[in-house]
């Protein structure tokens, strides 16, 4: 129970609700325990009456009479026990299974909230299946030991320690005989138990792997359609599936085996207290009631005792969980989002001789790479693909830090800015846009609070999107679909520059977000620019080349360096990359990738 341990700061946070409830649990087995005394009593008392009626001249009527006032008041406080224990048993399941919800929500909330705190290069080596397991699957797994797990086990305890004393100040020797059985059930425990885990470990994998599937497949379901990949995908999620099945069957196999064990055990106590209390009854040790409180005794065990095996199989599958939690849990961030906050960027950017590599893919993204922006420039940043270009903006966002070299804002090292200070004061729009299932003007201003309705239809017609957004069938009050499947390309990345611009950034970085749209349309938000966003700081990231003539500067980026840098007349000058681009977009007609 290593991995459990983490659970221990959530047993002290919830600790009188844990006490509370542990003494309704004693209480309810303390009245359970009196019933089988009173049987004891009720056989006892008529067991006497018959034998003294024997020896006497009592007539009929009157012992019968006897019996039935007594046993009546033996029926009655038989009942009243039960009540109580019914009672207590409510009490007890109000205290520990409500604190189990209570922490399984504080752990929900404690794991979510950590994997906000984890950078982009965790998210990119995990699936979000089998985030969305361990988040889920795993933490109520972790909610059945919280719950039903401690509060059997305490019941097991406790009613385990009372019956046990009451067997022994009865009759210790019957006790001895009826208590054999359990060394052989405490290896069987020992033994099934590790069984239980190695296999709860697997089938927890397994069942990540199946979330992740059944994520993708959904996600890409345009994708697999128009491939005509149906059949495929359902084969191989069919295959994931019965392994699934055969994992799982291995695991009820053992518990197959284990359960009726267990009532194999409890059932040869019954027999050793019939055999071994019957020979007593001829000797007078005890008498017929001790015997049938005995049985009783048995019987109040076989569910506790059988359900020792249950109680392990949660323990494991917890344990299982837990670990896989604790690995979410134990990740940190790999960059710091701490640090000053700033007020207002001016904007003048630095790149000071700054390598990057791709930990997970061991990618060289950047090498060396001296690049300046000063205050309310527009620049530009061409390159083919893989080139660089998006590692840049990111750089700038802080999703990761730089492997050599700094990066300066406003004369700041950038490790020096609280990361979401910094995000707050940029307008970012990424290369691969992502629209929430959620109304148009909701997604609009993601970022910010309190515009108006007339603010975000500005800002949508700064975007070049206001006159589609009115052709939709709620216009602004439309639901896009989960990841805005309803829009066009070109209407997401649209929205998604709205977006931006509504933030009123100090910095605008639009990484190659235009490729999906018109050169017309580009020419609109590149005037914004120009305009609207006077003495702001933008970057814009793209291939093309015809809508660059107005930007203070453009680099041209090959190999993660630059190869060439300067105005669109002087990039012409050179007559190098940018000048072949250039030539071949005019006889094109067109602006095309970049091909070098």
């Amino acid at each position: 129970m290593k991995e459990l341990q983490y659970l221990n700061k959530f047993f002290l946070k919830y600790k009188w609700r844990l006490l509370l409830g542990i003494a309704f649990v004693t209480a309810s087995n303390y009245f359970g325990i009196l019933i089988p005394q009173k049987i004891r009593d009720a056989l006892d008392f008529v067991q006497s009456k018959v034998q003294e009626s024997k020896s006497t001249t009592t007539v009929a009527g009157q012992l019968g009479e006897t019996l039935s006032n007594t046993l009546l008041f033996f029926g009655l406080t038989v009942i009243t026990y039960m009540v109580i224990k019914g009672l207590f048993m409510f009490l007890m399941r109000q205290t520990i299974i409500v604190t189990s919800r209570l922490i399984e929500y504080d752990m929900r909330k404690e794991l979510y909230d950590h994997l906000q705190t984890l950078d982009t290069a965790f998210y990119k080596t995990s699936r979000t299946g089998d985030l969305m397991a361990r988040i889920s699957e795993d933490v109520s797994k972790v909610r059945n030991y919280l719950g039903p797990g401690i509060l059997y086990g305490i019941n097991l305890i406790s009613l385990f320690a009372m019956t046990i004393y009451a067997m022994f100040s009865v009759n210790p020797t019957l006790a001895i005989y009826t208590l054999i059985p359990l060394p052989v059930l405490s290896l069987s425990i020992y033994y099934v138990s590790s069984l239980i885990n190695e296999k709860s470990t697997i089938i927890q994998q397994q069942m990540s792997r199946l979330t992740s599937i059944s994520q993708e497949v959904f996600s890409g379901i345009r994708v697999i359609k128009s491939y005509g990949k149906e059949a495929n995908f359902n084969d191989y999620f069919r295959e994931e599936s019965e392994t699934f099945k055969e994992k799982s069957m291995d695991l009820a196999r053992v518990n197959a085996y284990f359960f009726p064990l267990m009532v194999l055990l409890i059932n040869l106590s019954t027999l050793i207290v019939l055999l071994v209390g019957g020979h007593q009854v001829g000797n007078g040790t005890i008498t017929t009631g001790n015997i049938a409180e005995f049985i009783i005794y048995v019987n109040m065990l076989t569910w506790p005792v059988t359900s020792i095996g249950w109680i392990a199989s949660i323990i494991q599958e917890a344990e299982a969980s837990q670990a896989r939690i604790n690995q979410i849990l134990q990740t940190q961030p790999g960059i710091s989002t701490k640090g000053d906050k700033v007020k207002n960027l001016r904007g003048d950017i630095v790149f000071d001789h700054v390598s990057f590599e791709y930990t997970d893919t061991a990618i060289q993204a950047l090498e060396d790479l001296n690049l300046k922006v000063k205050a309310g420039e527009k620049i530009a940043i061409v390159g083919r693909t893989a080139s660089g270009k998006s590692t840049i903006a990111e750089l700038l966002l802080g999703m990761y830090e730089v492997s050599k070299g700094r990066i300066l804002i406003d004369g700041l090292n950038i490790n020096q800015i609280n990361k979401a200070d910094l995000r707050s004061k940029i307008g970012y729009v990424p290369q691969d846009v992502f629209l929430f299932s959620d109304t148009v003007s909701h997604n609009i201003t993601f970022g910010v609070q309190g515009k108006t309705k007339e603010d975000i239809e500005i800002y949508a017609d700064y975007a070049a999107v206001k006159e589609d957004i009115m052709r939709l069938p709620n216009q602004f009050e439309t639901i896009v679909g989960e990841r805005g499947v309803t829009l066009s390309g070109g209407q997401k990345q649209r929205i998604s520059i709205a977006r931006a611009f509504i933030k009123n950034p100090d910095i605008v970085i639009l990484d190659d977000c235009l490729s999906a749209v018109d050169t017309e349309t580009e020419q609109r938000i590149l005037a914004y620019l120009n305009e609207s966003l006077e003495g702001k700081t933008a970057i814009i990231i793209t291939h093309r080349v015809t809508n660059l003539l107005d930007f203070d500067r453009i680099y041209i980026l090959d190999g993660g360096r630059i190869v060439e840098e300067g105005s669109h007349d002087e990039l012409l000058a050179m007559n190098g990359y940018y000048t072949d681009l250039y030539n071949k977009s005019k006889h094109q007609g067109d602006t095309p990738e970049l091909v070098m």
